[in-house]
């Protein structure tokens, strides 16, 4: 499924490197991902989430607070699966829903053939550890490393939707899902770091080159019993990066947090069917 990022052309496995026909070559990392992310694409030494961000979004994931999202998520690409379909995690993180996909794939009877992309080496690292049996590269979403048309399900969630990109790869027929915040989601934790906190702007989810198939909102409230977890949660946000001094103070001295998460979940076809 990956391309060379150099010269575009299929790249193919030997042992534990991946080569192009022109000669253009790439080692599998000990954890069995490769980086296919060239220095001239990268706009940082080290772009992503870092270690701690990451180490933190798995201790939020793992505490299951959002595996009603994941059980969705599986829900939806169980019903559009055909037996053996190629499934693509753009966006993959550190490869909590990739897993728990994999596993709901092949406890339904498929067989998944499974690749996961993010642009961060750690996150990525830490993906092809929970998933052995994927396929997982660094890389941009904006210039995917993957054949046009070699993807029957791909799926992205709060990371950057690319929809040119997402449309090039899929296959006829094939299916792209989106995992979009809602007006109320998190809002609590808002709550806490502004003063005006104010709900999420609703979206048409609208895209080019791909239809609506189908939009189902999911909602549910879980409570964080340590600060622990609030802050991990913290590191998962956009407000992260844009929080004042005195919301951050807030936040550190909370223990408990009830909070309410609000998701939009859907599901496009490529349009005309192509």
């Amino acid at each position: 499924m990956f391309l060379c990022p150099i010269c575009r052309t299929d790249l193919v496995q030997s042992g534990r490197t991946l080569r192009c026909h022109n000669g253009h070559s790439f080692d599998l990392a000990a954890q069995g991902y490769v980086n296919l992310l060239p220095a001239n694409k990268m706009s940082s030494k080290a772009p992503g989430d870092n270690a701690e961000m990451v180490n933190g979004r798995t201790r939020f994931l793992d505490s299951g607070s959002y595996q009603p999202l994941s059980d969705a998520l599986n829900r939806t690409v169980i019903a559009l699966a055909a037996d053996s379909p190629r499934i693509l995690d753009a966006g993959c993180g550190e490869g909590y829903y990739a897993a728990r996909l994999y596993d709901a794939l092949k406890a339904a009877g498929n067989a998944p053939d499974f690749s996961g992309i993010d642009i961060s080496k750690r996150a990525v690292r830490h993906a092809a550890g929970r998933l052995p049996e994927g396929g997982f590269a660094v890389a941009s979403l904006f210039e995917l490393p993957v054949a046009e048309g070699s993807v029957d399900i791909c799926y992205n969630i709060f990371s950057p939707v690319c929809a040119g990109e997402f449309a090039r790869v899929l296959a006829p027929g094939g299916h792209f899902i989106a995992v979009y915040p809602a007006a109320r989601h998190l809002f609590a934790l808002k709550e806490i770091l502004y003063e005006k906190p104010y709900e999420n702007e609703e979206k048409s989810f609208e895209l080019e080159e791909l239809e609506i198939e189908n939009r189902e909102r999911l909602s549910y409230s879980f409570t964080l019993n340590s600060n622990e977890l609030i802050e991990s949660l913290f590191m998962m946000t956009p407000y992260y990066y844009k929080t004042p001094v005195d919301g951050s103070r807030r936040l550190a001295e909370c223990e408990r947090l009830s909070i309410e998460a609000d998701f939009w979940i859907v599901t496009y076809r490529r349009r005309n069917g192509r």
